[in-house]
């Protein structure tokens, strides 16, 4: 087990945490419907990526009957 044989300041322990906030991600707007989407991702709304229909979202859900 690593064991600590210097005193680490306030400054250079924050130094180090600088890089540890967490950062919002990037989106892009969708050019079919202008959702907003990740880069390089099929759109979550409606199903398009780089002018293509990838995901069909016309998909109807069916009732589970228990059995």
């Amino acid at each position: 087990m690593a064991v600590q044989q210097n005193k680490v300041s306030r400054s250079r322990r924050n130094k180090r945490r600088s890089h540890h906030a967490l950062q919002v991600p990037n989106t892009h707007v969708c050019s079919a419907c202008g959702e907003k989407k990740l880069p390089h991702h099929v759109c979550p709304s409606c199903g398009d990526y780089r002018g293509h229909q990838i995901v069909d979202m016309t998909v109807e859900e069916y009732e589970d009957d228990g059995t």
